[in-house]
């Protein structure tokens, strides 16, 4: 329910939201968000309350190189990722 809300709200509003499972890297975000002018974020959806468990921490990398990783637990909390987003890149 959470992604599919995502995905509907990130393509009316920003961009594209691509689900993406790693063949090689176990723990790295679920989505891929592509914004105008090649920016490139990242979401990690969440059971609501749930936190990334340890081998998903390995988006720790991903903010050291300044790529952007949300973590999304609740559909209510779709609409402030997105104004993120938006603030950052837009």
């Amino acid at each position: 329910m959470i992604e599919s809300s995502l995905v509907d709200k990130i393509k009316v509003n920003i961009g594209l939201c691509i689900k993406f499972t790693s063949p090689s890297m176990t723990g790295i975000p679920d989505r891929i968000i592509l914004l105008p002018k090649a920016k490139i974020e990242f979401i990690e959806t969440k059971r609501p309350g749930r936190e990334p468990i340890p081998i998903q921490k390995r988006i720790r990398p991903f903010k050291k190189l300044n790529f952007k990783v949300y973590v999304l637990d609740f559909k209510e909390n779709i609409d402030e990722i997105i104004k993120r987003i938006e603030d950052d890149n837009l």
